[in-house]
């Protein structure tokens, strides 16, 4: 570890800030409704797949890469191929977490906005059917969705600024467990409510004469998305794990966690969407549709304590990936540029306060500006679909073919003296070389082709 670089202060704090990264609004807020658009099962089960044969050994690759160096994604790649054309990975891999931090913080102010809505007593003031029309009614003002948006980038800020222990690491302690009790609750509630049925059923039969090649290229996008790969924020966690973790292990947690959290999010929304009678495909907003439907459903039996766990979910659910994402771009201005932390968030949190008003705006006064699409739509789609997946491929080829293969097998078993990961390497190798190349290019040739 370089000197004077802080580090996370054990296992439990890494899963927790990994799964932190990985879970967030990443399954709550965008796993729903790819689901709903995917075809609800069939998406699933693909996801499945994609999450175990290619973004688990990915994950493994970035933590190779950012524990072996200690450093954020483009000083790591500088050091472990100096001089070569893969500085342009270590490139994308600023770009990327930066361009999502702008369109997801919109998101992000809408659950500022919600907060405010539960803080107001809105769930339980009005009847579970006017709960849905509160996110139609917040867009449609883009001032209101614009100031949200600004207290979520300042909050993502200053959680940063408080460096890798006294602020991610200590957030993410506290909200994960919280995160994952209130996403339980609300699932278990939405499954029992009237007509709800419907959306478990979806959810538990899959229909694969449905799925296209767009949708399996939309779940791959999904597991990147959700799981922080190609990005370089897996990577710059990884780079403050210290030497003696168990780096396969808190892979598989974090992995695991991310899978189960996706699937009991589906099981909180899709049933509830069913429920208010909502469109499953009705896309980016449909969280903001059902769950607080749900809250107000949950306000009739326990009045105002639905209103509090709704603020403090889509507070705590917003904050926890955003945090990731601007840690990239710092750790690249502190190590690259010279940067003190609070320079480095200061003028992050310009630039992607900025191009976030955009993206916040194509909801609204910019909405027609694009013959394509909403730009937020065309920022997340070439994200989480492409530059990803495609960073993703970068990363699996560095390590399975450029890197020296006693530098990852060391990183990868601790030297020799973990027995598990010794047994498994010649497989994860294996795979890392050759199935997770071969399965993204052909994902990607078959969704241009399809």
């Amino acid at each position: 570890m370089a000197e004077g670089r802080e580090s996370f202060s054990g296992r439990f704090a890494v899963i927790m800030a990994l799964a932190g990264s990985a879970i967030g609004l990443g399954n709550i807020w965008r796993f729903p409704f790819m689901l709903g658009e995917g075809g609800g099962a069939a998406f699933i089960i693909v996801y499945i797949i994609v999450c175990a044969l290619i973004c688990l050994p990915i994950m493994m690759c970035e933590a190779i890469i950012g524990r072996s160096t200690h450093l954020g994604t483009f000083g790591a790649i500088e050091k472990l191929a100096p001089g070569t054309h893969w500085k342009w990975l270590g490139l994308l891999t600023v770009v990327t977490p930066l361009l999502m931090l702008s369109y997801y913080s919109v998101i992000g102010g809408w659950s500022v906005g919600f907060l405010g809505e539960g803080l107001g007593m809105a769930f339980t003031k009005g009847t579970p059917d006017d709960a849905s029309a509160l996110y139609n009614g917040f867009i449609a003002k883009p001032l209101w969705p614009l100031l949200c948006h600004t207290v979520f980038i300042v909050l993502v800020a200053l959680i940063v600024l408080g460096g890798v222990n006294k602020g991610i690491e200590k957030f993410s302690n506290i909200s994960m467990p919280v995160l994952f009790l209130l996403i339980v609750i609300i699932a278990v509630y939405s499954v029992t409510l009237p007509g709800a049925g419907a959306g478990v059923r979806y959810l538990l039969h899959p229909d694969f004469s449905k799925l296209t090649g767009a949708d399996v290229m939309a779940a791959m996008g999904q597991a990147f998305f959700s799981l922080s790969l190609g990005d370089g924020a897996t990577l710059t966690y990884f780079s403050y794990v210290r030497k003696n973790e168990n780096i396969m292990a808190t892979g598989a947690w974090t992995a695991g966690s991310d899978l189960l959290f996706a699937i009991i999010a589906g099981f909180a929304v899709m049933p509830a969407v069913f429920a208010a009678g909502l469109a499953p495909e009705a896309g980016p907003g449909l969280i903001f549709q059902a769950i607080p439907y749900v809250f107000a459903k949950m306000g009739l039996n326990i009045g105002w304590l639905s209103d509090v766990m709704g603020v403090v979910f889509f507070l705590v659910a917003a904050l926890t990936s955003a945090i990731s994402m601007m840690e990239v771009g710092v750790a690249f201005l502190q190590e690259q540029k010279g940067f003190s932390r609070k320079k480095a968030v200061g003028v992050l949190l310009a630039g992607t306060w900025a191009l976030g008003c955009v993206c916040s705006l194509s909801f609204g006064p910019f909405h027609g500006i694009m013959s394509g699409g909403r730009f937020f739509d065309l920022c997340d789609a070439l994200v989480s679909n492409y530059m990803m997946p495609f960073g993703g491929l970068l990363f699996a080829i560095l390590v399975g073919w450029k890197l020296p293969p006693k530098l990852v097998r060391d990183e990868f078993t601790n030297g020799g003296t973990i027995a598990f990961n010794t047994t498994i390497y010649g497989v994860l190798r294996f795979i890392i070389k050759w199935v997770v190349p071969v399965a993204i290019i052909a994902i990607f040739v078959s969704n241009l082709l399809l």
